[in-house]
Order: structure tokens, then C-alpha cells, then sequence
């Protein structure tokens, strides 16, 4: 398991080994350290540089929570868990799962870029603190939280060595075939720069192509432009300004230009997205390549390659003064709009390539475009005439919101785009089924009906029949998760016939047929579910759709436990278990794991079984209600606790279950891999056939103590007898 999501370093740290030492120290202290100082003073790099050294003292790790990219300070808290890898389901505020989830633990929380939104950061940090006496916090940002108990440590300019030899190694870097050769000059340029890490480094950018006494002769311009004949030195916090506002002369206009336009990007952005974003008047697209090579020689940009390609990034001091000339320029809500267009398309397409061979792309494409699709989102919040806008990228967005884990925030999303009055029925209609399909899974049917009524009344008097066939199908659901089978079958099964009607295939009817399969087998027609999700299997395996399969394979590996066929149930439940875990979805993931158990039980080990039980159960505290409140979705956990708890006594069984517990996700994960990879336990008697479940309303076999509500199964003669 990844004890940090801190990133690796991209080049040597210079200096501040006296500032490193007393910031550890400070942690040692103080449960709360805020790093603070001027913009580009190397505030961020000094803290990871700490937090990297301490993580040994954390238990449970050090994390890194990026505020930056945000505007809306709602979303603060949704970050905060994103950082801490929290995946949650439920409709609990996040403020409650942060404090839930941190409450035992003992943990580093580095928090960086906070100070725009401080006025809601500070208080939140606090009671963090406050529920959390494992916690420790090292914030990072241009001011302090003021919050108590918080220790401040003032992070000053690098002293004239560290940074002669810091311009020195960066411009060798940049391309410079030495360190400067006039070292007095190279001194003296840092002297003027005030030792500014970044300052420093966007001079190293230039030192390819000036000498330092040509930079000083620009810098002495700047200087005096700035001060307008000022008495004394230039205070140092318009050093860094001086600095940037010197490189931006140095840059060719459309240099400036594309710079002030990037900095509509909230976070690391491709090539592409900055070709249609900042091409078009006076800046050709097919430049943009050249010119994103000229701001990165530089240091105006960073680059980093990521599984999706090189992505590039701009210091957030560089776009604030770069989105300063966009103002200027009167250009700032064109731009906007051209980034919100990009990512709609985006967000189209995925929505598209969701049911192909590339989902798991699509996934990992959206995960890194978040902080882009939420400023998206923003944007046609803030203007009532894109109302219909954010409805429909809301909506388009369910695969992100249902699929990659993010039930929450994608709620969050969704009730605040109905709130408005968009008048385009369409949008509406899609991100009222998908806010019911959301609600659902959180387990709150009341909001579920309510969404999905109004979905149901207005498709009918738009005449939107597709609309109409998707509130039908999530009130199945719903009907499903409540144990309601009958009704699931026949709201699903209508919604799976005009589907058909209307032509419409993609994973959400392809879980349509699984859902109606588990409705199915819930009432004693597992022949019937295996038939259902064999074919959707196959579909999935043509068009390459993994999660939708992943739900196929879950009944297909009950189906196989049920025939005592426990080898095949392992293959599959391993194959659920790792696609749902790639998707982040924790309701398929903790499904497989029940079953798991209970293969584990089967076959004659009974310790693995209670271990996979007891992991279970953080990971359903994170998805809500338990099992949905569902007997029958409980039948599995019910007869493996009843099966391990026989075969280890109470007191056994209790201890492997507590230590199931305290495991990760990711050590969960791992554990029920590993059950899914190895064979039935050697020398172990040999397993009876499962004994049949019972749902409400069907016939209990005779002598048989069974748990009610569960999967109906066909144990043959075997049925009723308990594991020797």
C-alpha cells in the first residue's frame, strides 16, 4: 500500500538543510505547522520536503491535499477526502466521513494552497484537529489559518550561497553550456532577485541566450519601471512580480499571448486541450506546440509525463499574472467559455467511449481532467442563460459519478444544476435520472423517488420515451436493493424492452439485464440469472466494457459457488474484485469480497473467511447502509458468518474478524485477491455443496436452518448439510 501520494522530486533540492531540520522539529511539537512566506519563496518544496522525511512517524501515512485548483469552497472537503483516498457512497455530509475516517488514525495531512479559501479551510482544519488526536497538519500558503494550537514557521529567501549555486544548476538545466562565468555578476543577480527560488529559476530559463550582465541591464529597467522613482530598495514582495513581469517582456507577443490564455487551465493540461482552448485569433493552433516550447525553456512551464502523455502545468504565481493580462485584454470569459466547450466535448466523448474498449482510459482521462470539469461546472453555474449546460454536463457525467466513485461529489453537482430553471427539458430530464440513479445507490429513497417521479411525469409529457425508460429502470433498482424482486424484475424488464424499441445499448442497459439477473436469482431462478449475465458477458467481451462485466461475473461466481464448483468462483470473483478496485467502485468491490468469504468457508478456511468478512466492513461504512439494509444482498455474509463462526468458535471467529478490520482498502484488496489466486486448501476435507438460500416467499427446504431474504440456489441432495 502507498503510504503518500507525495510527488517525486524532478530535480536536485538546493540548501535549506537548516530550514528542513527545524520545520521536522516543529512537527515533532506541533500537531499544526503552517508554512508561510512570499509567492515562489520554495514554501511547497521545503514542506514535502519535511513531510517526505517524517512520513516513518505516521502510522497511516503522509497525504497531500492540493487546494489551489479550487474556487467553490464546498468543494474543499471533497478534495480533502480525494487526498485521503476516501471513496464514499453515502449521502453523510463529507465534513462527517472526513471525521469519521481520520478519527483512529495516525496521520500526516499536508495541505497546500489554501489561502483564497481560508475563511472556510481554517475552521474545518480545526475540527479536524479537534476529533482527530492522530492527526497532524502542515499547511502551506502565503498567510496563516489563525487557527489555535497553530505554529508558524516563516520561510525567508535563500542566503546568497544556496542561491548562486541554485541559478548555477538550473541553468545548466535550461540548456546553458555552464554555470555563469562572472560570479560576482551570477551574486549579484541573485542579490537583486532577493533570492527567490522561483525568481531564480525563471532567470536560469534565460541564461541560454543572455549573459547575466545583459539580464542585470533588463533587470535594472524593470526595476526602475516598477518603482516609479520609489525612495529605497523594492520591498521584496514585488520582487517575484519584478521578476515575472521581466521574463513576460522577454517573451515574443504571442508568447504573452498564449500564456495569459493558459491561464484559464485550473491544473496540468495536454496539448490538444491547449490548442483548441488558446488557438484562434492571432494565435494559430498549429503554434501552440512551439510556442508551449518556448514558455517551458523558460520555467514558465513544467512538464510531466503521465500514463495518458506529457501533460504540462503553470505555477500558479505565473497563471495569476498571466490571467491578470487576460483581463486586460478584456479576453477572460471568452477563454472561459473555450476551456468549458473543451471539456464538455470531452466529457461527451467519454461518455461515448465509456462502453468500449478504452473505459479504463476513460476513467483514468476524467480522473485527471477533475479539476477542469468542475471549473466547467462552475462556470455554467455562475450564468443563468448555461443553466441547461450544467444539467447536461451533470448528467453526462454519471459514468464518473457511479462507475469511478464519486456518488458525493456527483450529487453535490447534480442537485445544484437542478436548483436552476434551465428550460431545456432534455438536460433536465438526464440529470434527474441520473441524481435518482445516485440517490439510489447512497441509499436514500427518498430522494430516489422524488428524482426519479419527476423524471418519470416530465418524460411523459415531453414525450422523451428514452428519459422515461431510464426512470422506470432506476425505480427498479430501488426496488431491487429494498428487496422488492418482483417489482424489480417488471420495472427493469419494462425498461429493457424499450430500450430495445429504441435502440439504445451501453452499460446502463447491459446493468439492467445483471440487475435483473440478481433479481431473478434472489427468487430461486439462478438458472435463469446465469443465462441473463452469460450474455451480457459476451457483449461486454465484444465491446470491451469491463465495468458492466465486472457485475456479470459477480453473479456468475455465485451462481458457481452455489455448484460447488469453488475453483471457477475464484476466477471470477478475482476478476470482479480487481475491475471494480481499478474503478474505484466500492459496491462491486465489497460484494465480490462477501462472496469470497464464503468460497473461503467452503473450502475448508474458515480463519480467511472471517478475515474477508471483518474487511468488508470499513469498506461498506465508506458505501453507506450495509448490504442496502437488503436481506437478500445479505444472504452471502449471513450463512459464511454463521458457517466460520461453527467451525472457529465465537471467540476465534472474532479475533480474524477484528483483523479483517483493521485492514486498508488497499490491504483488503490484496487480501481477497489473494483467496481469489490460491487453490482450495490442501488436505482440507472435502466441501459439501452449498446449501440452497431462501428469499421471502419461497418454500424453506425441509431441515434446513436458512437465512431468509437470500440467493436462491440448487444444492441437490447436498442441501441442508453443514462443512465437516
Amino acid at each position: 500500500m502507498r503510504r503518500s501520494n507525495l510527488p517525486a522530486e524532478l530535480n536536485r533540492f538546493v540548501g535549506r538543510s537548516a530550514e528542513q531540520a527545524a520545520l521536522t522539529a516543529l512537527l515533532e511539537r506541533s500537531r499544526l505547522v503552517t508554512v508561510v512566506g512570499v509567492g515562489g519563496v520554495g514554501k511547497t518544496r521545503l514542506a514535502l520536503r519535511a513531510a517526505t522525511e517524517v512520513q516513518k512517524r505516521y502510522g497511516d501515512g503522509v497525504r497531500l491535499a492540493e487546494l489551489a485548483p479550487l474556487r467553490d469552497p464546498e468543494l474543499i472537503e471533497y478534495a480533502l477526502a480525494e487526498a485521503l483516498g476516501l471513496t464514499d457512497h453515502t449521502p453523510r455530509p463529507p465534513r462527517e466521513v472526513l471525521l469519521d475516517h481520520l478519527a483512529e488514525r495516525r496521520l500526516l495531512l499536508v495541505v497546500d494552497g489554501f489561502e483564497h479559501l481560508v475563511e472556510h479551510c481554517a475552521p474545518l482544519v480545526r475540527e479536524l484537529l479537534a476529533h482527530a488526536p492522530g492527526l497532524s497538519v502542515l499547511t502551506v500558503g502565503r498567510r496563516p489559518l489563525r487557527v489555535a494550537g497553530e505554529t508558524v514557521f516563516r520561510l525567508a529567501p535563500l542566503g546568497e550561497a544556496d542561491a548562486t549555486t541554485l541559478l548555477a544548476e538550473r541553468a545548466v538545466e535550461a540548456g546553458a553550456p555552464g554555470p555563469p562565468a562572472d560570479e560576482d555578476a551570477a551574486q549579484e543577480l541573485c542579490r537583486r532577485l532577493d533570492g527567490i527560488p522561483l525568481a531564480l529559476e525563471l532567470a536560469a530559463g534565460r541564461l541560454p541566450l543572455l549573459s547575466v550582465e545583459q539580464m542585470l541591464l533588463r533587470l535594472d529597467d524593470r526595476f526602475r519601471l516598477l518603482t516609479q522613482g520609489a525612495r529605497g530598495a523594492l520591498p521584496r514582495h514585488q520582487t517575484l512580480r519584478t521578476a515575472i513581469g521581466w521574463s513576460h517582456e522577454l517573451c515574443t507577443p504571442r508568447e504573452r499571448l498564449l500564456w495569459a490564455r493558459l491561464s484559464v487551465f485550473p491544473g496540468p493540461f495536454d496539448l490538444e486541450a491547449a490548442e483548441y482552448v488558446c488557438g484562434g485569433r492571432e494565435l494559430p493552433a498549429e503554434q501552440v506546440l512551439d510556442l508551449l516550447g518556448g514558455l517551458l525553456a523558460q520555467s514558465l512551464l513544467t512538464r510531466e509525463d503521465t500514463p495518458l502523455g506529457p501533460a504540462y502545468r503553470m505555477l500558479d504565481t505565473v497563471a495569476a499574472y498571466g490571467a491578470e493580462w487576460l483581463a486586460a485584454l478584456g479576453d477572460t470569459e471568452r477563454m472561459r467559455r473555450r476551456h468549458r466547450d473543451w471539456y464538455m466535448g470531452l466529457a461527451t466523448w467519454c461518455e461515448l467511449e465509456w462502453f468500449s474498449p478504452r473505459q479504463t482510459e476513460v476513467a483514468a482521462l476524467t480522473e485527471s481532467a477533475l479539476p477542469h470539469l468542475r471549473a466547467a461546472l462552475e462556470l455554467c453555474l455562475e450564468l443563468p442563460e448555461d443553466a441547461h449546460l450544467a444539467q447536461h454536463l451533470a448528467g453526462t457525467l454519471w459514468f464518473v459519478w457511479v462507475g469511478c466513485g464519486r456518488l458525493s461529489e456527483g450529487r453535490h453537482w447534480l442537485e445544484r444544476a437542478l436548483a436552476l430553471e434551465s428550460g431545456h427539458e432534455e438536460a433536465r430530464l438526464k440529470a434527474l435520472w441520473v441524481l435518482g440513479y445516485v440517490a439510489v445507490l447512497q441509499g436514500d429513497g427518498t430522494a430516489a423517488v422524488a428524482a426519479l417521479h419527476e423524471c418519470g411525469e416530465r418524460a411523459r409529457s415531453s414525450r422523451n420515451p428514452l428519459a422515461e425508460a431510464y426512470a422506470t429502470h432506476r425505480m427498479g433498482c430501488l426496488a431491487l436493493l429494498t428487496d422488492d424482486m418482483a417489482r424489480a424484475e417488471e420495472l427493469i424488464g419494462r425498461a429493457l424492452a424499450a430500450y430495445r424499441e429504441l435502440g439504445e445499448l451501453n452499460s446502463n442497459v447491459l446493468m439492467g439485464q445483471v440487475e435483473v439477473a440478481m433479481a431473478r436469482a434472489f427468487r430461486g431462478d439462478l438458472e435463469g440469472a446465469v443465462v441473463l449475465c452469460r450474455e451480457v458477458r459476451e457483449i461486454c467481451e465484444e465491446r470491451g466494457e469491463l465495468w458492466t462485466r465486472a457485475y456479470a461475473l459477480y453473479v456468475l461466481g455465485y451462481s458457481a459457488w452455489t455448484r460447488g464448483a469453488y475453483g471457477e468462483a475464484r476466477e471470477l470473483l478475482t476478476e470482479c474484485v480487481s475491475i471494480n478496485h481499478s474503478f474505484r467502485d466500492l459496491v462491486g468491490l465489497v460484494l465480490a469480497i462477501e462472496v469470497l468469504a464464503l468460497v473461503a468457508v467452503s473450502e475448508g478456511d474458515p480463519v480467511e473467511a472471517a478475515v474477508l468478512q471483518g474487511a468488508a466492513v470499513p469498506v461498506w461504512d465508506t458505501v453507506g447502509v450495509r448490504l442496502f439494509g437488503s436481506e437478500a444482498f445479505d444472504g452471502p455474509r449471513s450463512l459464511c458468518a454463521e458457517r466460520a463462526r461453527e467451525a472457529l468458535g465465537a471467540e476465534a471467529y472474532g479475533a480474524a474478524f477484528r483483523a479483517g478490520q483493521a485492514l486498508s482498502a488497499a490491504e483488503a484488496v490484496e487480501r481477497a485477491l489473494a483467496v481469489g489466486r490460491k487453490a482450495a486448501v490442501c488436505g482440507a476435507a472435502e466441501p459439501s455443496a452449498p446449501r440452497p438460500f431462501r428469499t421471502a416467499g419461497s418454500s424453506a427446504v425441509p431441515g434446513t436452518r436458512k437465512p431468509a431474504g437470500s440467493p436462491t440456489g440448487k444444492g441437490g441432495e447436498a442441501a441442508g448439510r453443514e462443512p465437516r
